[in-house]
């Protein structure tokens, strides 16, 4: 506040000081101006009318009020302040809008992508999500863990599209896993039934309503402030699903057109590769063939490391590739959270902090068998 209260001062100290010919007092607008750039309504209309004081003061040490000079002065002061107040008062308006499109997307957020907890049964578990979007606070990748009788089972999916957009797929797969996870009794019974899921729920999603006409729906609000694109597009889910037992050094594996999870054994890092992959889900098995979970080494010494194509889709200045592979070598050691703190900041510093696409990463390590009862 100080720079345009000085300005004011000097414009008018100035002005009365100067020879009969020069007239400064139409600079005395720049206050105002200025203000709008950082302050509210009311302080902007303060400004104005201290602007227009001054003016006042200068029109009855100089020539006095009743010149025409000073009168336009005066009049062209007044159209310029109210405009910038009003002005300032729109995008007050819009910015407190958006302020409350960000909390509900952020609500929406942690209900649907709970935090996973830093134990589940036998496992250490942390997990990382970095939306695109930041304005949004909400995206298409997830993650969720489920308990079974014998182990606990993870998803990590990546909804196709970011933003708002994906939110409403995403919470279906989501809600799915959750009731089912625990019910299927084999992960390619669960994966089936996962793909049915989302398969009827998007197909009827797309078809329009007979009643509605596309072309007259008027855009929703939130979406406008946020930049979701309106038109319907396919919709698919990549997604990646293992089921950790709680004894035993062998997980499964069913990955349906998703990357490939990274395992830490030893000082290497092991991709995952699906022998038998399945398309992502929501396409009702283009294959039409069961799912067909595969079994891969996991030790108590080893950390798994699930995440989705916005980490190794991340590109610097150079437009290179995120090389995530080559990063975690250094870092195998690490527990699950502290591995995730230093990819988090890596990609982040790689990406020069904006990401192209949502990422998330869940890293999980087996707790040795010590005869506690985890948490579930």
């Amino acid at each position: 506040m100080l720079l345009p209260l000085t300005l004011i001062v000097v414009i008018t100290t100035v002005d009365i000081l100067s020879p009969p010919q020069i007239h400064l007092g139409p600079l005395l607008v720049v206050a105002p101006a200025i203000t709008a750039s950082f302050a509210g309504t009311r302080l902007t209309a303060l400004v104005s009318l201290l602007a227009l004081a001054a003016l006042t003061v200068i029109g009855v040490m100089r020539d006095g009020l009743g010149t025409s000079n000073h009168e336009t002065q005066l009049a062209a002061l007044v159209v310029v302040s109210a405009t910038v107040v009003a002005f300032t008062a729109l995008r007050d308006r819009h910015a407190r809008e958006l302020v409350q499109v960000r909390s509900v997307a952020t609500a929406a957020q942690q209900v649907l992508l709970r935090p996973l907890p830093p134990r589940i049964g036998s496992l250490r578990i942390a997990s990382v999500y970095l939306p695109a979007e930041a304005e949004a606070q909400v995206g298409g990748d997830l993650y969720a863990a489920a308990r079974t009788a014998s182990g606990t089972r993870l998803l990590v999916g990546d909804v196709r599209g970011k933003g708002l957009t994906s939110l409403g797929e995403a919470s279906l797969l989501l809600g799915a896993f959750r009731a089912a996870a625990h019910l299927q009794a084999s992960l390619p019974e669960l994966a089936a039934y996962l793909d049915g899921s989302v398969s009827w729920d998007l197909a009827a999603a797309l078809e329009p309503s007979p009643l509605d006409d596309p072309q007259d729906a008027p855009p929703q609000e939130a979406d406008l402030l946020l930049g979701v694109d309106q038109q319907p597009t396919e919709s698919f889910i990549t997604a990646v699903l293992l089921d950790i037992p709680d004894k035993g050094d062998r997980i499964q594996v069913i990955n349906c057109g998703h990357p490939p999870p990274l395992l830490l054994h030893r000082g290497e890092v092991l991709s995952l590769d699906a022998g038998c992959p399945a398309p992502p889900l929501g396409l009702g098995n283009l294959l039409e063939s069961a799912y067909c979970a595969e079994e891969f080494p996991f030790t108590a010494e080893d950390r798994l490391l699930i995440y989705t194509d916005g980490v190794i889709e991340a590109r610097d200045a150079t437009r290179a590739f995120y090389p995530l592979t080559e990063r975690l070598r250094a870092w195998t050691a690490d527990r699950p959270m502290p591995l995730l703190e230093h990819l988090r900041h890596d990609l982040l510093a790689h990406a020069g902090g904006r990401l192209g696409d949502d990422a998330a990463m869940v890293a999980v390590e087996r707790v040795p068998e010590d005869g506690s009862a985890g948490t579930r």
